[in-house]
């Protein structure tokens, strides 16, 4: 599964859904790291066992609509199996 949120959301902010990633007690596969969009920084992602988290770097809850790029290309790499 991929779940994914820009960094700067006031409506479902960032901390939230760490603090609840973090309470499913999940095993980290990937630790945090950049990925990169148009040879910039898009975001971070997080790997757990059977779930992708990752961030679109500054925008919020519409990261479709204001990262058009970035949020193609992650939703893209993610349902090709090609690492974030």
């Amino acid at each position: 599964m991929l779940f994914y949120s820009g960094d700067t959301d006031g409506i479902v902010p960032l901390i939230g859904s760490r603090r609840w990633m973090k309470k499913l007690n999940w095993k980290v596969l990937n630790e945090w790291r950049p990925w990169f969009s148009n040879d910039q920084v898009g975001g971070f992602v997080v790997g757990y066992e059977g779930l992708d988290f990752a961030t679109i770097k500054g925008v919020g809850h519409m990261a479709p609509q204001w990262a058009r790029q970035a949020s193609l290309e992650l939703v893209e790499k993610w349902m090709a199996g090609t690492p974030i």
